[in-house]
């Protein structure tokens, strides 16, 4: 499997730029004034499916042979990624399945029914659901669409720091969501050969956190369960692609609370009058507990998404 470049980045966004438009980078008065911090913030949650990972499953399905268009393709999601593929296969005329863990975002459901993708529910969790559609693509033949280890959605998500860079030649420090990892390696592709010299810091949920560990550690290391209500942070895994460039080029990693994550999505609505998911403004938050180290600096956060659920937003707007 081959790494993703500068170069293949550049071809996706050929391949896209006349599908979706241009996110903004925007800044914020009133999250300077309560932060003290010069942030920048990417709207990916602009996005025709509220989210960054619209640009990968645009590149990837603009790219699949005639054969693998007829098969109809399959994937595993907790509905970011799920309503990318969706989104991309309606445009393209290609038949699309969606696994989904039981219980999912039932907003996150629906979206991907109205694109058009047959949805499923198996498994407890995103990666019960990942192994069931493994399954099924070997048992019907489907062409089968991992969430991290595809070098077509890496390079086509990183058309969103290709942006950032332009918009923004110097910034400092770019603060990126970590799930599966495809929007990080996007960055760290971009920065890394524009020759950049912003370093690229990864936000991750404590309560999901095997890649944090397994990228300070000596070893990949895995979760038998996780607790957080982000579901774009929500993996128990690490994926080999992602992994092996994130181990190389990833800068840090900060990982946040579930009070933190919670405090994200409220600090985003009261300072940008944006709704962010968990994992879209995990960035935000994670500005916020590194203020200090912040201090100064020209920073860049990625709102990755915009995809609440209803509940989980009135929990979290009451305090609960």
């Amino acid at each position: 499997m081959n790494e993703p470049g500068l170069d293949d980045v550049r071809l996706a966004r050929a391949r896209i730029e006349k599908l979706i438009r241009r996110t903004p980078l925007m800044r914020h008065p009133l999250f300077a004034e309560e932060t003290g911090l010069d942030v920048h913030v990417k709207h990916e949650n602009h996005n025709p499916t509220r989210a960054f990972k619209v640009r990968g499953g645009l590149n990837l399905v603009a790219s699949l042979s005639s054969d693998e268009r007829a098969r109809g393709v399959i994937t595993a999601s907790t509905g970011n990624h799920g309503q990318s593929i969706a989104f991309a296969s309606q445009l393209a005329g290609v038949a699309c399945i969606v696994a989904v863990p039981r219980g999912n975002n039932p907003d996150k459901n629906a979206a991907m029914r109205a694109f058009g993708a047959t949805v499923v529910e198996e498994g407890e969790d995103f990666d019960e659901a990942r192994e069931w559609v493994e399954r099924e693509a070997d048992a019907r033949g489907l062409r089968y669409v991992h969430s991290a280890n595809e070098p077509l959605l890496i390079a086509g998500v990183g058309t969103y720091a290709l942006e950032i860079f332009e918009d923004l030649p110097d910034p400092d420090v770019i603060l990126v969501p970590i799930g599966g990892g495809s929007g990080a390696c996007g960055c760290c592709i971009a920065r890394t050969g524009l020759g950049s010299k912003a370093r690229v810091i990864g936000v991750q949920a404590v309560e999901a956190d095997a890649f944090t560990r397994s990228w300070r550690g000596p070893e990949r290391v895995s979760m038998e369960r996780i607790g957080t209500f982000a579901e774009g942070l929500a993996t128990r895994y690490t994926f080999d692609l992602t992994f092996g460039i994130l181990k190389r080029e990833l800068d840090d990693i900060v990982t946040l609370t579930e009070a933190e994550l919670a405090e994200g999505v409220r600090l985003a609505l009261r300072t940008t009058h944006n709704l962010a998911e968990g994992a879209g403004a995990a960035s935000l938050a994670a500005a916020v507990k590194l203020r200090d180290r912040l201090e100064g600096k020209k920073v860049v956060c990625v709102m990755s998404g915009g995809n609440m659920n209803m509940a989980v937003l009135t929990r979290i707007l009451s305090g609960a």
